[in-house]
């Protein structure tokens, strides 16, 4: 297991220095962490239906499945390179493509807090950038983490709103990675109140807001 790792920690590491090497353009071209986190606190603010800005759904899907299949490819290749088992499954979820790896012991590619996972999946979103040219937003997910995880956050949403209503204050919660925030976000809404993060990364946080 310890060379597997050792493996996958050079395979990410020349990719890193790779994507170091790229040039300005590349760089201006992505959008800040705070700006990107508020597009993925967001989410789907436009284009939720699938449609593109042109308003054809069948170009918009195809661009997704077309990330998706660049980023299992990428991702093949560096399941090989570890000699390490995973089956791939490719969708579309909303407006991003989405990929799960889903193998018997795959621990070691999410991490003791999923941060292992947040950096391949930010690989990956880089690797498709180099094929497209476009800035991906796609969603890796490895041994179902995210799906569990999205359960305990919509858990940890539910009672933090019965907590504000019955209070009246706001609450804030721990520090969370942009696709965590996503979920509690979008919990609070459908509870009907709302929410908004703050802080800087790593550090950004939730905060559960009153009834106005």
């Amino acid at each position: 297991m310890s060379e597997q790792t050792d493996q996958l920690t050079e395979v990410v590491d020349d990719t890193e220095e790779q994507d170091q090497a790229t040039d300005s353009t590349e760089a201006t071209a992505e959008a800040t962490p705070a700006d990107a986190d508020d597009a993925d606190d967001a989410d789907d603010a436009d284009g939720a239906d699938g449609t593109d800005q042109a308003g054809e759904p069948g170009s918009r899907v195809d661009q997704l499945e077309a990330e998706g299949d660049i980023a299992a490819d990428y991702l093949e290749e560096l399941l090989d390179i570890a000699d390490l088992d995973g089956d791939l499954d490719i969708d579309v979820d909303g407006d991003r493509a989405a990929v799960s790896i889903i193998g018997a012991d795959l621990s070691q590619l999410v991490g003791s807090n999923g941060e292992v996972l947040e950096a391949l999946q930010e690989l990956t979103r880089l690797a498709v950038y180099r094929e497209t040219g476009d800035r991906s937003r796609l969603m890796l997910d490895i041994s179902g983490y995210r799906a569990e995880k999205r359960s305990q956050l919509e858990r940890l949403a539910e009672e933090t709103v019965a907590r504000v209503r019955e209070s009246g204050e706001p609450a804030p919660l721990e520090p969370m990675s942009p696709f965590e925030r996503k979920v509690v976000h979008d919990a609070v809404a459908a509870a009907g109140l709302s929410s908004e993060s703050e802080g800087v990364e790593p550090r950004r946080f939730v905060v559960v807001l009153p009834p106005s």
